[in-house]
């Protein structure tokens, strides 16, 4: 388990421990002539890693995350910019000075604020659109160069060179930022928006005096390039974001509360950086920590990233290897079986805009006219047996779910007999209900049915497998084409992130039987549930094409299996 910090505001303002405090030798910003107009040193900004190897930065409120975010990474600046916590316009700008000028960017609050202007010794502050007597505290010491919302004023005090201006929506603000560098400096602006009775408009940002002034010159910190900041990308957490940047570390956003659903996340923190995680709905993410710690393994699903849903689209072959009796995949060997999956998923990828993953279904117990010699109707294969498929498929780029027909077996001990196979990264687990007997029952005299709780078992057991060996999400399917199948199926344990839940629809017949069963099925359905559809090429009247499995069957299925 790594060390983390959380560091939180207000709380006494208490400090991240701060270590490799370095001042750089880059060349100075901002106006190198004093007052009077003769040279002056620049004064130095002082960077710090975090000691530990993540920073927690779960501030709800913008401005106390904007603190946090400078205490996380900069030990000293002289100087501070400031803008407005609901100053879009105002903020874009000051993204671009405090990135240009390498210094930290705060939201003007003046009770969170004048504490981290001392913290740092902050000597001058820019203010950015909003009047800077609303966002420092009464008698702030440092000089003021206020400027409005407009790209030639900040390029006027601060003597940076902006590029052109570059209008911005909502949901593109947090990346642009996360893209600054200090030669890559475009003006950012926010498109228009219609004014609220409680928000301002950049037409209340103070007018340009005839000359606002500049700021002292600064020599930049050594950039903090091992240190890697995550956010989420929500509006709370710009700020932060640029005050990262603005020291040297790298930013990637999440697009989400969890880490593991970037592939670009889960390659950085595989190389082992200093971590800081920014905003409330990333930093404050029930399970944040083994979340990162799984990122940090680095092994990812086929199709990239650690999570599997609405990521990711599955097209199967279902089946038993070397028997063309139960389905597709049998019937022709391991080369010629990846070949088939790979091109049924090719005939779905131009349909959907989801990533198109080619699967496997293999039948790991099959239920049996037999009893066998210990009695339960299910004749289990041997691990080493499915074991070149297993790994076939993974090492050709495909998913694999081993389906379990129990027999009169239960499915948690079945499913422990499959550990070695599930200890890999692209190995899910499908509980076939069907074929769950009675302590009487005999296959095909019955339809099988399983009770929750014997579900939510091996939900505890997977699970637990999972986080255990940092391994990526899971897939867990329920088989399921009559409501009596699952037994109180609303109350399946969805609560374990380290698992992606299907409910897989599988009848057979008429199209129209086939969409009412989806349907009911559908009803009451927790909202976290994927779902599957199987087309039958024998058994269906008549079978979908991928067109129409994609046009008809809605919602659009997270997995379609052929049998």
């Amino acid at each position: 388990m790594r060390s983390t910090t959380t560091a939180v505001l207000p709380a006494a303002l208490a400090l991240v421990l701060l270590a490799g405090c370095t001042g750089g030798d880059d060349e100075p910003a901002g106006d190198a002539a004093g007052a009077s107009g003769s040279a002056a040193q620049p004064a130095a900004v002082v960077t710090a890693a975090p000691e530990a190897d993540r920073t927690l930065v779960p501030d709800a409120d913008p401005a106390a995350a904007a603190v946090s975010a400078s205490r996380a990474v900069f030990a000293s600046s002289p100087v501070a910019v400031v803008a407005g916590p609901d100053d879009a316009p105002g903020q874009l700008l000051a993204a671009v000075a405090a990135v240009g000028l390498g210094v930290p960017l705060l939201l003007g609050d003046p009770d969170v604020v004048g504490p981290e202007l001392d913290r740092l010794g902050v000597q001058s502050v820019l203010a950015v659109g909003a009047d800077p007597a609303g966002l420092l505290p009464p008698g702030e010491d440092a000089a003021v160069v206020a400027v409005p919302a407009e790209a030639a004023a900040v390029a006027q005090a601060t003597g940076l060179q902006l590029g052109p201006e570059q209008p911005l929506a909502p949901a593109d603000r947090a990346a642009a930022v996360a893209g600054l560098a200090p030669d890559s400096l475009p003006a950012l602006s926010s498109e228009a928006e219609p004014a609220s009775p409680s928000s301002g408009s950049p037409s209340a940002s103070p007018s340009a005096p005839a000359d606002p002034g500049t700021l002292p010159a600064v020599s930049r910190g050594e950039a903090l390039t091992d240190v890697v900041v995550l956010a989420s990308g929500a509006p709370d957490s710009l700020a932060g974001i640029a005050t990262a940047r603005a020291a040297g570390a790298e930013v990637l956003l999440t697009d989400g509360p969890d880490p593991r659903g970037s592939a670009e996340v889960v390659d950085r923190l595989a190389a082992d950086p200093s971590v800081v995680v920014l905003g409330a709905d990333l930093a404050a993410a029930p399970g944040i920590d083994w979340k990162l710690d799984t990122a940090a393994t680095g092994p990812q699903l086929p199709g990239g990233g650690q999570l599997l849903f609405p990521e990711h689209m599955m097209v199967a072959l279902y089946g038993i290897p070397g028997s063309g009796a139960l389905g597709l995949l049998g019937e022709q060997d391991l080369p010629a079986s990846i070949q088939r999956a790979q091109q049924l998923a090719d005939e779905y990828r131009p349909l959907v805009d989801t990533t198109v993953v080619p699967t496997f279904e293999i039948i790991a117990t099959v239920a049996s006219s037999s009893a066998g010699a210990d009695g339960d109707y299910s004749a289990e294969q041997d691990v080493e047996t499915l074991r070149p498929w297993v790994e076939g498929a993974g090492a050709a780029g495909m998913y694999v779910v081993l389906d379990l027909q129990p027999g009169r077996s239960d499915f948690l001990s079945q499913a422990r007999m499959y550990q070695p196979l599930l200890e890999l990264p692209h190995v899910g687990l499908a509980l076939d209900p069907e074929w769950r007997l009675q302590p009487n029952g005999l296959p095909l005299q019955e339809i099988g049915q399983v009770g929750i709780d014997e579900v939510n078992s091996v939900v505890t057991w997977l699970a637990d497998l999972t986080r255990e060996k940092g391994l990526p999400q899971k897939l867990l399917v329920l088989h399921q084409f009559q409501v009596r199948m699952v037994i109180d199926r609303e109350r399946l344990d969805v609560s374990r992130d380290e698992l992606a839940y299907l409910v897989h629809v599988d009848g057979q017949g008429g199209q129209s039987a086939k969409q009412d069963t989806w349907r009911v099925l559908h009803q009451g359905a927790q909202e976290e549930l994927a779902w599957g559809w199987k087309n039958f090429i024998d058994e269906d009247l008549p079978m979908l094409t991928p067109g129409q499995t994609i046009e008809q069957v809605l919602p659009t299925p997270e997995l379609v299996t052929y049998q």
